[in-house]
């Protein structure tokens, strides 16, 4: 099939099968993606100790901030492609490679470059300890070296899938996590590395990853390739890129902000392993979040296509499949946690004090994950038809206006509780508004409008 039949299916296959078709790729490649992270974490707890796992959890907030640039040029060039690729403008989408390509290459040296040089004091403010500094340094060190490399790898592969390749997109997935999960335990347990065997296997695989999306992106068959010329930045492409990922970029910048406050706070009220215990926690409610950032991630293409090609129909057929979906995979997320605690904690350490407050946590948490299954499918759904300004809202409402208050707020009256509990507080909250935001453009009309570029 070629590449324009392949993206000409976008305006003419039905809806459903679209969905599963771009969404169970992009799920396997993000579970897959979670579960090395689970991986890891486990080898770390158990190669290397349960106070690395409290290490591991200081580096949530700088992680975060990684994912904040690559979303922000990844995210922001896959939807301004699915919806030049609708208004089948096959030149303008090629642009769009070649500036992400230099701009992730750019901005990830720069980027780690930067943080390396005040790594210390940056962990400190995140909440690091004397005890649990040495591995967090030691960690983020190796994963900023090769900071260029991933900025290129996650950037690119958004690319790829948008474009009509959903599954060489899971395969790229794959194979990073199947390559880490082999060489990670080796560099750990067999040579002793460490926490830094962890980063390094990282790293490996993910040049893997970027090899396989480089022959993609090569080969003069694939619907957008690497062509003379397409290097040469363009400003109108850039302001689009970053106004349409600005919205995923401060949902992560947030979310940098809100892991210092709460490790800060569980530092405050739990100690080094209350951080420990929210990075296990962290992990596991993550799988089923990744889940979720999935099918958002299959819905995008299709949405942001025939939103380009003017099928308000099949727009929000979309969207109500994904919905029930979203909500589908939040639940289960919800059961598994509220009834196999125990079960999920176990996998992570035995450590007794760890263990019982990663349990409690994990309960609270996720209260109300049914409801948020809807939340982030429609907060991603504006983001996929241009609506930078209403998505950006929706992201930046909950950690900002809601759960930063709460985490100020509720562990002056029930101590660690009180920090576990502002989650699912500002959860509540912003489904709320995220389906009042929903109901009024849709009785007005307001998201059926042609695309400003």
């Amino acid at each position: 099939m070629t590449a324009i039949n392949t993206t000409h299916l976008l305006e003419t296959k039905p809806v459903g099968k679209l969905l599963l078709q771009y969404s169970i790729p992009a799920i396997i490649g993000m579970t897959v993606t979670s579960l090395y992270n689970i991986i890891d974490s486990i080898f770390i707890g158990h190669g290397v100790g349960p106070m690395a796992i409290s290490g591991l959890a200081i580096t949530f907030p700088l992680m975060n901030l990684v994912i904040a640039f690559c979303t922000l040029l990844g995210i922001g060039g896959a939807t301004i492609t699915s919806i030049f690729l609708g208004q089948k403008d096959t030149a303008k989408a090629t642009r769009v490679l070649g500036n992400v390509t230099v701009l992730c290459v750019v901005t990830g040296v720069c980027f780690g470059g930067l943080m390396h040089i005040f790594l210390e004091p940056i962990l400190r403010f995140f909440g690091a300890s004397d005890d649990t500094l040495p591995y967090a340094y030691e960690f983020m060190s190796v994963l900023l070296y090769g900071n260029p490399l991933s900025f290129t790898f996650l950037g690119l592969n958004h690319l790829m899938r948008a474009s009509g390749y959903p599954k060489k997109a899971m395969w790229t997935s794959l194979l990073t996590v199947f390559v880490n999960v082999i060489i990670a335990p080796i560099f750990i347990f067999s040579l002793k590395w460490g926490i830094a065997g962890a980063a390094i296997a990282t790293l490996i695989a993910q040049a893997c990853g970027l090899v396989w999306i480089l022959f993609h992106f090569f080969n003069t068959n694939s619907a957008v390739h690497f062509k003379r010329g397409i290097f040469r930045l363009d400003r109108r492409i850039i302001s689009n890129i970053l106004s349409i990922g600005m919205s995923p970029f401060l949902m992560n910048l947030c979310s940098c902000f809100v892991v210092v406050i709460i490790n800060t706070s569980f530092q405050k009220y739990g100690g080094d392993y209350a951080i420990g215990a929210y990075g296990i926690v962290n992990r596991v409610v993550m799988l089923f979040v990744m889940i979720e950032l999935g099918l958002t991630q299959g819905m995008q293409p299709i949405i942001g296509y025939n939103y380009g090609a003017l099928r308000m129909d099949r727009v929000i057929r979309a969207l109500r499949y994904a919905v029930t979906a979203g909500v589908s995979i939040m639940t289960f997320g919800f059961l598994m946690a509220e009834v196999f605690p125990g079960a999920l904690v176990s996998l992570f350490t035995d450590h007794h004090e760890l263990t019982d407050m990663a349990k409690v946590g994990m309960r609270i948490i996720c209260i109300l994950y049914p409801l948020v299954g809807a939340q982030i499918v429609i907060t991603n759904f504006f983001q996929s038809i241009g609506k930078a300004k209403v998505s950006i809202f929706l992201a930046l409402s909950r950690q900002l206006l809601f759960l930063i208050p709460g985490l100020f707020i509720l562990p002056l009256y029930f101590g660690i509780d009180g920090v576990w509990a502002s989650l699912p507080v500002a959860d509540a909250i912003s489904v709320f508004v995220t389906l009042g935001t929903l109901l009024y453009f849709y009785r007005r009309g307001l998201f059926s409008s042609k695309p400003a570029f």
